[in-house]
């Protein structure tokens, strides 16, 4: 009984798990972000006028990004539960608190985006002629836009360093992240779609991890190296 507890357990936080998740959540956020831009003004300045047209696409996006957050927490807890007590307290908090932070105020935007449909659809003039608008509009823009993407570079800055010392993932695509998350770090929060690098390279990690666990078989996994290496 022991064993085969043992080996559902290994199963379900086996790389494959990690690499299914995390292509799940790149899928699911980038077709979210995708939509909102391609149906939302990217200036938050604009007047609504948007709200005015056929908003069931930016209702679908608004309903995928709780499904994204849940892939996305099941990443991070896999990846985790791989380093067990290889764990480095400075490195877990910075890789957990990056990756709450990010989730959170997704969900916060988000949140800000689907009140001002709701609003609108209330009352029209109301919501337009009033201040509210143009304060849940430019809130949505900052958190996502500013902070949540400040933190998307800092969880990828943590999740590079996991992948240089468990070798998970080839060394240039660790590099890749630290240089990725740099950019977001250092760019103006204007320029448009540069929040889409942070869901890209997870799903380019991600089925790196997958094909790699189906060419090495079930029993791949991603603490091995970490034992080898002690990650210290």
């Amino acid at each position: 009984m022991d064993q085969q507890t043992t080996l559902a357990r290994s199963k379900l936080t086996s790389p494959r798990a990690a690499a299914v998740a995390g292509i799940l959540f790149s899928v699911l956020l980038i077709a979210s972000l995708v939509i909102l831009r391609l149906s939302i003004p990217a200036d938050p300045r604009d007047a609504g006028r948007w709200l005015a047209g056929d908003t069931s696409l930016i209702e679908v996006a608004l309903t995928l990004l709780p499904f994204a957050g849940i892939a996305f927490l099941w990443f991070i807890g896999v990846v985790r539960d791989r380093l067990g007590e290889h764990e480095d307290r400075l490195f877990a908090t910075v890789f957990l608190g990056s990756g709450l932070l990010f989730l959170a105020m997704m969900f916060a935007s988000a949140a800000l985006a689907g009140g001002i449909l709701i609003a609108y659809g209330a009352a029209p003039s109301a919501l337009l002629d009033s201040e509210m608008y143009a304060f849940a509009r430019a809130a949505t823009y900052v958190i996502l836009n500013t902070y949540a993407i400040k933190m998307a570079g800092v969880f990828m800055i943590s999740t590079a360093t996991l992948f240089l010392r468990t070798k998970v993932t080839p060394r240039w695509m660790a590099l890749l992240g630290y240089a990725l998350a740099l950019l977001l770090l250092v760019t103006i929060s204007r320029v448009s779609g540069i929040i889409l690098v942070f869901p890209l390279w997870i799903l380019l990690i991600s089925i790196y991890i997958l094909i790699e666990n189906y060419r090495r078989g079930p029993d791949a996994s991603m603490s091995a190296p970490a034992k080898q290496e002690g990650l210290r």
